[in-house]
Formats: structure tokens, sequence, C-alpha cells
């Protein structure tokens, strides 16, 4: 199942999606291109990971970490499908990074990997929006280069954890219909029952919690009037232009 949240006739809705029309909770249809679309869920923490494909830190210079290296993206930065993502002014070099996302489903703490999925809601499409003018090394948390308003579309849509193998799904990303990055979450270094585990031996993981699970090699950048598209295989995809601020 696929679930949505959108407005629509000025109302909030959450619902489900049909081939071509979002079904609320009344039972009404919309069409896509009639709602306006938001992130499908309302984390209260967004958790990044850098570095968690071996090709993508060898197209940085970077060495392959020892363990998950993470950082927050705050709430403030999310956006939903076909929402515009605003290229802050000043910035020099702005890029995409399509990942999967990964929505825990219940609270938790100190979840073995083994038991991992169990925590798992559903899955979505991310874009870890990046100005890397503020990336100087990963010692120090890219908060403001990965943390500008609108930095986090997800979406357009959430599918059910059952739905598809998050180990066995290839992303993709467009910029204007020009494929620029592909790869596959069997290349993840560390695979989303790593990262539950990881994480949660030290934070307790809350419903709607979102786990962004890193990008593949392939990021270039992107300029104002660009439409970066970020796909991953299963689940749909997530389109967004790029606006002056």
């Amino acid at each position: 199942m696929r679930t949505a949240r959108f407005i629509a006739e000025g109302r909030l809705h959450i619902g489900t999606v049909h081939e071509s029309c979002l079904v609320d909770e009344a039972g009404r249809c919309y069409p896509f291109e009639a709602v306006t679309w938001l992130p499908p869920v309302e984390p209260r923490k967004i958790i990044g990971v850098v570095l968690n494909y071996a090709e993508h830190a060898q197209e940085l210079g970077m060495e392959v970490p020892t363990a998950p290296v993470l950082f927050f993206k705050p709430t403030t930065a999310l956006i939903g499908h076909r929402a515009p993502i605003v290229y802050p002014t000043g910035v020099q070099s702005l890029h995409y990074e399509v990942e999967l996302a990964v929505v825990i489903g219940k609270r938790c703490r100190k979840v073995a990997r083994e038991r991992a999925f169990e925590v798992v809601r559903g899955y979505t499409v991310a874009n870890d929006v990046t100005a890397r003018d503020f990336i100087t090394n990963y010692f120090r948390p890219p908060v403001k280069a990965k943390g500008f308003d609108t930095f986090c579309p997800l979406g357009p849509w959430l599918v059910d954890a059952g739905d598809i193998d998050p180990d066995n799904v290839t992303l993709r990303a467009y910029v204007n219909g020009e494929l620029r990055q592909e790869g596959h979450t069997s290349r993840l270094i560390y695979k989303v029952a790593d990262l539950i585990a990881y994480i949660s031996e030290f934070m307790t993981l809350e419903p709607d919690d979102v786990i962004m699970t890193g990008t593949p090699e392939g990021i270039s950048f992107v300029k104002l009037g660009d439409v970066v598209r970020v796909e991953v295989e299963g689940i749909g995809g997530l389109e967004n232009q790029i606006v002056a601020e």
C-alpha cells in the first residue's frame, strides 16, 4: 500500500495512492495535478548518513568510514513532491543526493539487527540537497550544508515496509530529464538493519522518524531553473525545481 499526505480543496488529507489519483478518507478521488503534495510523514527527527557508499566516498576523495557517520536535518528543511527547492543567495555549489529513506513505525531503543525490520513502517524517496560550499571535512558535521530550508524533499508517498526489499533497489537522479546518478542499495556499506541497530543503540527512535541511508556516486551541481527528479525502484519519483531565494 502507498499512502500520501496532501492538500486538496483547502483541507489536509491523508489518503491512499491509486494509479492516477489520491483517494481521501471519504473515498473522494483527486488527480495528482489537483493537489499540493506534502511530505508523507511528519518526523520528529531526520537522521542522515554520509559516505555510506564506497564509490561516493572515492569520488569525494574520502576514506570509507569505520562506523556510520551521522548528522541531523532540521524538520524545517522538509518539502513535498513538486515544491520548490530554494537556492540560497551566495551559494556557489548546490547538488542533489538521491537516497532511500526509512520511516520508523514504533518507539524503540536497542533494536537487535535481526529484528530491525520489525520497527520499520515503510520507505520513501529523499533528496539530501547539499550546499557543498560549507563542507570542509566530515569531522565537522555538515549541518549548515544540508540544513537550509527546503533542503529535504521527501515523498511523494510512503510505501509499506513489506512491499519492497530495501537492500535490493536501484536509485536514480535526473536533472532536466538527463540521468546523472545511479546506484543500488546492495552497495550500501551499512544497510538498513545495520543503521537501525547502530542508531537505536544510543538514541530512542520514534514513530515517523526518518533515516536517510546515504547517496551513491554521481553527484553534480545544479543551477536555477533545473528540475531534479530522484527515484527509488519500487517506490516512485520525487520531483522539485530549483528556484531563486
